[in-house]
């Protein structure tokens, strides 16, 4: 499956350390994912799927956070591809 994803270009993010290298690293990879991979996108790139919280990128990480946690993911993606 991983090949499968990694010919389809469908590996969206991995966990990487502050040098940008995938890392195994718990620091920056607390779950050991398969090849650091930490999201990917369905087939015709219009689902994506991740494990990280980058909303709980702060102090206090591993707290419940009350209220909605806005990344911008959606606007983010239209402001690259734009």
């Amino acid at each position: 499956m991983v090949e499968q994803l990694i010919k389809n270009d469908q590996i969206a993010t991995r966990y990487v350390d502050l040098n940008g290298n995938s890392s195994y690293d718990t620091a920056v990879n607390p779950n050991g994912s398969v090849l650091c991979i930490e999201g990917i996108t369905s087939s015709d790139g219009r689902i994506l799927g991740k494990m990280g919280h980058s909303e709980r990128f702060s102090t206090n990480t591993y707290k419940n956070i009350v209220g909605n946690q806005d990344q911008k993911i959606f606007e983010s993606g239209v402001g690259y591809f734009r």
